[in-house]
């Protein structure tokens, strides 16, 4: 069956070359479909023949589609964009697709916008499937994404400690002034909420264990709870989570914001690294803070058990002194400092990932955010948990 469409009445029996028109011409035979586009295929015509596209879209019992695009005597992205969704269409259904006749504006722009096209079509909603399916499908979209982004990590530490082409005159390769100025953002302006939040969680710590100890006449133990407790786990587990909310979250929005206004891309147009010139500095800033920041959250959470301990339990602050003296020893320390480079490393990584991955909307923005936050504090806990079973491990 043979059929001439013409979308347009007033312009029948006219030749598509002369008024511009977009035409198909479409022969149908079994589970084959040839068709033929001619005339001018761009913004201000495609709307004529977007119904009919979408109508030859919807056929789901071809085999073979053959497309004829020698016809076309003007193309511009909105019409490849309605070529490459029919293509899309049935490609996404196994059909085999034949392009003949491409011009060189065809081979350009179909390529250019079979990205967004499949992007497009991934996000149209899917039928509903048995509950099983569906989580089963997350999970291994999860672990695609998840291998993904242990890749693009490697990637950007190994950029970020190989590639740092920042400048501070010919012959050196970092700048320290970036670096100190990481530094006071996330470090020193981290200060006072670190500060608050450990001393308050202390201070819980504190009157938990020593209302529970009560009951066995051993209050004093809770000097002993709150020394090993915080000091091995919690003292560096909070500084990064808190880390992880604050420093994570600007430096995603950061690099999420030069990505949207191709800030990264003019550095590499420069010929800079973008890992090196925009990551290598926070990263630094890092693992430089945290360990200062543990240290500084140690101090706030016992001082805030030892003035609850004295309020609530009646224990002074001497005899808490000498009571956590010999509680815990050397390895008790270092047992949490040790984490916090790992824990730095793992917030700015992450961070910047999904810095790099943000697109060119501010949803995009938000959601690679959140999403930043929600790993790195996620990871930062795995982490602890695996260091906890570590330490267990080798009697440490």
């Amino acid at each position: 069956m043979l059929t001439n469409s013409v979308d347009d009445a007033s312009d029948a029996g006219r030749p598509s070359g002369q008024n511009g028109e977009p035409r198909l011409e479409i022969h149908e035979e079994g589970n084959a479909l040839s068709c033929r586009l001619s005339g001018a295929w761009n913004t201000r015509t495609v709307a004529k023949v977007d119904a009919r596209m979408r109508k030859l879209e919807a056929q789901n019992s071809l085999q073979h589609v053959g497309l004829d695009l020698s016809g076309i005597t003007n193309l511009d992205t909105a019409g490849a964009w309605l070529i490459e969704r029919l293509v899309y269409a049935h490609q996404s259904r196994g059909v085999e697709v034949e392009l003949t006749g491409e011009s060189e504006a065809a081979r350009i722009l179909l390529p250019a916008v079979r990205e967004a096209v499949v992007q497009d079509g991934e996000a149209k909603p899917r039928p509903k499937g048995s509950i099983i399916i569906n989580t089963l499908e997350r999970i291994g979209r999860a672990m695609y994404e998840a291998r993904d982004d242990i890749v693009y990590g490697a990637h950007i530490l190994g950029a970020t400690i190989g590639g740092a082409q920042m400048k501070l005159g010919r012959t050196h390769a970092i700048n320290p002034a970036a670096i100190v100025s990481q530094i006071d953002r996330m470090g020193v302006g981290a200060v006072p909420i670190i500060v608050l939040m450990s001393a308050i969680v202390g201070a819980i710590i504190a009157q938990q264990g020593a209302f529970q100890l009560r009951y066995f006449g051993a209050e004093i133990f809770v000097v002993d709870l709150v020394g090993i407790l915080i000091l091995r786990e919690l003292g560096v587990l909070m500084t990064a989570i808190m880390i992880a909310g604050r420093s994570g979250s600007a430096i995603t929005a950061e690099i999420g914001s030069m990505k949207m206004r191709e800030e990264v891309d003019a550095l590499t147009v420069i010929g800079l690294n973008p890992v090196g010139v925009l990551v290598f500095p926070r990263l630094v800033a890092l693992m430089v803070g945290v360990p200062c920041l543990t240290i500084v959250a140690n101090f706030a959470a016992l001082g805030g058990a030892m003035l609850i301990a004295w309020l609530y339990s009646g224990i002074p602050p001497e005899a808490f002194i000498d009571r956590l003296r010999d509680s815990i020893d050397l390895s008790t320390i270092f047992a949490g400092l040790i984490k916090a480079p790992f824990m730095a490393l793992i917030v700015g990584i992450i961070a910047s990932i999904e810095g790099m991955k943000v697109g060119g909307s501010a949803e995009s923005l938000g959601n690679h955010v959140t999403a930043s936050v929600v790993k790195a504090i996620f990871v930062v806990i795995v982490v602890d948990g695996l260091f906890a079973i570590f330490y267990a491990a080798i009697d440490f």
